[in-house]
């Protein structure tokens, strides 16, 4: 099928798909990893995408065509709607929307569980976005809108459009995004938390790295005259955003008995759903029926949201765990018999708080009704016993402090004030003895736990002072002889080690093995200089912005931190300087791809060349000394472009015989 026979439906399909593919593709050659696609190929491809662009008059935000500006701002400003925001009247009973709906024909959809935003379009470009707020008044957010993956910064409509929708993060872009965070930061809660936090941030820069989407559910006005007054029905507006470029909610139409079957089938796709949901919205398809009905003091009468209506079982209660996290944060944890819910076993759920806990007058032993919220999250709902014999522990469960209670807004939470609580350091001390930072063996994050919550390890000094309970350790199940001898050898080969790598595993925030690197040789590598360094001085090191500098200041700045992590460099000796770095390939600039043979991967190639004084980059040029490229004859865009520049193509072996001969020898191009 020729493009000038796609409808403008498949042309939007097409361009998303080509968008996808673009991106990937110059992520993966910027990045320096394999390359999935050549020059030309990309070529062609981008070419495709501009001629559907001109086509439908539609530009997608991710679109590679657009060059993207970055906001910067001080706060969100206010402003009000110019069609307030009314919230939908709920039921659980899917009887009751047959009863609601009645003879008249209807939509159902997904209620999206994200943020609601509020879209204005002028002469067919974004122009301004709100937060719905308090549907009054909403943030501008309008910078950062402008990075959302899936939106259209330019539309074919050319006159005044204001539209809804609900900004979203999918499962599985949430699912990506907490795994790559350092292991000593706090993961995100949920994908409708992480999306609020970031449609609302000061940086725009940070909302596009999270990839939030907008999904349209409804058209407010066009050209200053209400959108009721250019469509007679709903679907015709909705199919009308799907032609603007626009990616809509999944909607189905429904009459009468129809819709409790919908429902179901709805239901039955939770699971594959990719967005967040907390249940269905139910609007009536005609318009001016809809609008006839008016509205009540909260409500509109023309829509209604469906829950779900949650399975609930009755168990007994047999134990609060009270659970201190990396935070300080104690939240209470109810244990109780296994029951069945929505198709698998539960024995616990969170209470949240102190507040909740309390209010539901929780005692050991006790009757109590549990479920799962929107299908997914165990809760207790009620306590029939309502006994109100469990205490709040006056001792921190990890380290034995004194709790302290906090009050914020009516809502109590329990915490640990000590800022040394083990429990705090659990996640540091784990990334402290991982492979890219001090590199222990034997000592996991569970054998961790187990050591700080015997007293053992306080700091990670104490991890290197971990002998004096050889008695202690040896009587512990899992622990003999022999694998005590093989964790203290690893502990004692792990003292020398180098700064860079000391930098990385104290956990300063935004840290990690790139930064690390650049940072400590910048100061030859030499401990004292880089703890010396201030704000100005980090600017002047090339890929260390404003953010990192501060925060690198401010840790230091510490003076527990500092305390520590001044005891963990008194259990060390690190190598510096010329000891440490020679410099034959000092000035030599290197970009590596394809498949490594001889090294684990590239990272371990681009390590021992920065050993050797040298750089390596992720994309060919002219500043390029040499590729690297076991497939000498491949026609990948890198082999292309480093013959178009005639930049010499060497292997794995070539670079290898130089680092051991400590020498550079002639090759031909």
């Amino acid at each position: 099928m020729g493009r000038q026979d796609m409808s403008e439906k498949s042309k939007k399909a097409e361009m998303l798909s080509l968008i996808e593919k673009l991106n990937e593709a110059a992520m993966a050659y910027y990045q320096g990893s394999e390359e999935i696609m050549s020059n030309f190929e990309y070529d062609e491809l981008y070419d495709e995408l501009i001629k559907l662009e001109m086509e439908t008059g539609i530009t997608m935000a991710g679109s590679p065509t657009q060059k993207v500006g970055y906001e910067v701002i001080s706060g969100l400003p206010k402003e009000a709607h110019d069609h307030p925001m009314l919230s939908l009247d709920k039921t659980k009973d899917r009887d009751s929307l047959v009863d609601w709906l009645g003879d008249h024909k209807g939509l159902l959809s997904w209620k999206l569980d994200g943020l609601t935003v509020v879209l204005h379009y002028r002469e067919g470009k974004l122009a301004k976005a709100l937060t719905r707020g308090n549907g009054i008044i909403g943030e501008v957010i309008t910078g950062n809108a402008k990075t959302f993956i899936n939106l259209p910064l330019s539309i074919p409509y050319k006159k005044d459009l204001t539209l809804r929708g609900e900004a979203i993060i999918t499962y599985e872009d949430f699912q990506k995004i907490n795994e790559s965070l350092p292991e000593n930061e706090e993961h995100y809660k949920n994908p409708r938390n992480l999306c609020s936090g970031s449609v609302r941030q000061l940086n725009s820069e940070i909302t596009a790295k999270r990839r939030v989407r907008f999904i349209a559910f409804g058209l407010v006005s066009m050209d200053n005259i209400e959108a009721e007054e250019r469509f007679k029905y709903r679907s015709q507006e909705m199919e009308w955003l799907d032609n603007q470029g626009f990616e809509t909610v999944e909607r189905k139409s429904v009459i009468g008995d129809d819709v409790v079957k919908t429902v179901e089938s709805f239901e039955n796709t939770i699971d594959g759903n990719p967005y967040p949901s907390d249940g269905l919205v139910l609007v009536l398809d005609d318009i001016d029926y809809g609008k006839s009905l008016g509205r009540t003091a909260k409500f509109p009468r023309d829509a209604i949201a469906f829950k779900w209506k949650d399975q609930v079982a009755e168990t007994t209660l047999r134990e609060i765990l009270w659970s201190a996290s990396r935070t300080g944060l104690i939240n209470p944890i109810a244990i109780f018999d296994k029951v069945e819910l929505e198709g698998t076993e539960v024995s616990r759920a969170s209470l949240h708080n102190v507040s909740i806990m309390k209010s539901l007058k929780m005692g050991i032993g006790d009757r109590i009704r549990v479920y799962k919220a929107n299908m997914i999250i165990p809760q207790v709902s009620e306590n029939l016993t309502m006994s109100d014999t469990v205490r709040i522990p006056v001792e921190c469960p990890v380290c034995g402090t004194e709790t302290k209670l906090r009050d914020d807004d009516g809502i109590i939470t329990l915490h640990c004030p000590n800022p040394s609580c083990p429990a705090k350091s659990i996640k540091r001390l784990t990334l402290l003895t991982g492979r890219n930072a001090l590199d222990i063996e034997g000592i996991s994050e569970a054998t961790l736990e187990r050591f700080t919550g015997e007293g053992f390890i306080r700091e990670a000094a104490d991890i290197f002072k971990i002998g004096r309970y050889k008695n202690e350790i040896t009587s512990m199940e899992g622990f003999g002889e022999k694998s005590f001898e093989n964790m203290m050898k690893s502990i004692e080969k792990a003292r020398n080690t180098t700064a860079h790598r000391l930098l990385y595993a104290i956990g300063i925030p935004g840290i990690g093995t790139a930064n690390a690197k650049l940072i400590a040789a910048a100061c030859d590598e030499n401990w004292e200089k880089i703890i010396s360094l201030t704000e100005s001085d980090l600017m002047e090191i090339e890929g260390v912005g404003p953010v990192l500098a501060r925060g690198f200041v401010d840790f230091f700045k510490d003076h527990v931190k500092a305390s520590e992590v001044s005891n963990l460099r008194n259990e060390l000796y690190l190598e510096e300087g010329s000891s440490l770095k020679d410099d034959y390939f000092a000035g030599l600039t290197f970009v590596i791809t394809g498949s490594l043979k001889a090294y684990e991967n590239r990272d371990q190639l681009k390590g021992v060349i920065e050993q050797a004084g040298g750089k390596v980059a992720g994309s060919v040029s002219s500043r390029t000394a040499y590729l690297i490229n076991n497939d000498i004859s491949s026609t990948s865009g890198k082999n292309k472009k480093a013959k178009e520049l005639g930049v010499p193509i060497i292997d794995e072996a070539t670079v290898t015989r130089w680092i051991q001969d400590k020498k550079i020898s002639q090759v031909s191009i």
